[in-house]
């Protein structure tokens, strides 16, 4: 299915969008939570990396590596190769995102991968790193045939579009988990940081909502290749 609209708003609104979670979180972060830190006497300087990078990456520039295809009015390699480095720096981020969780943990004697965000967060970068992989090997290089390309490739669209709603939906889970967490030690539910993680995470929502608006729109004519 494809809207018969341009894509290219929808794009600019995703970008927006984008910056203005970033933003967010940053403050959410620095402000709030003291900032980062990935070797510190108090581990929530270390737990304050996962959200930062988690979003930067499988949210973020996995979106932006999705869009890519709709908003970049250049030949196709060009494009494969911008969605290939993209998407790689956003699973790079990811799994480092998710270490920085495990060594919060474990520094602090938390018990790991115990919530249903944590089951769904594996999982995720688990099916990222599988979609990758695929890509490179059967779109990239080497590369599959013709026909091989051709037949999967509606299927490597779909799936990538359903694992990137999925980390969408648990980033959303996560910041809820995260603020109820905070809420129980004490951060007052109508407070300022309890809005500033919920519009952070409405936001981040709503990029994701634009991404996949802007997979199913007209993308701009492509540069042809010689």
């Amino acid at each position: 299915m494809e809207l018969r609209v341009p894509a290219i708003p929808f794009t600019f609104v995703a970008h927006t969008l984008g910056i203005a979670a970033l933003v967010l979180v940053l403050v959410w972060n620095i402000h709030f939570r003291g900032g980062f830190a990935w070797e510190a006497t108090n581990k929530n300087l270390i737990f304050n990396l996962h959200p930062l990078l988690m979003l930067l990456g499988l949210i973020l520039l996995g979106g932006e590596a999705i869009i890519s295809y709709k908003s970049l009015p250049l030949k196709k390699q060009v494009k494969k190769i911008i969605h290939l480095v993209l998407h790689a720096l956003a699973l790079a981020l990811g799994i480092i995102g998710i270490y920085a969780a495990f060594k919060n943990h474990n520094e602090s004697g938390i018990a790991n991968l115990y919530s249903l965000h944590s089951w769904i967060g594996i999982g995720v970068i688990v099916l990222y790193g599988i979609q990758w992989i695929y890509g490179f090997l059967i779109f990239f290089y080497p590369g599959g045939s013709p026909t091989l390309m051709s037949k999967t490739m509606p299927w490597h669209v779909v799936f990538g579009l359903l694992v990137y709603v999925l980390a969408v939906a648990n980033a959303s889970l996560g910041f809820l988990e995260k603020l109820t967490f905070l809420e129980n030690s004490g951060v007052a539910k109508f407070g300022s940081e309890a809005f500033l993680v919920n519009f952070t995470a409405l936001i981040t929502i709503l990029f994701g909502a634009f991404v996949v608006i802007s997979v199913l729109s007209e993308a701009p004519a492509p540069i042809e290749d010689d």
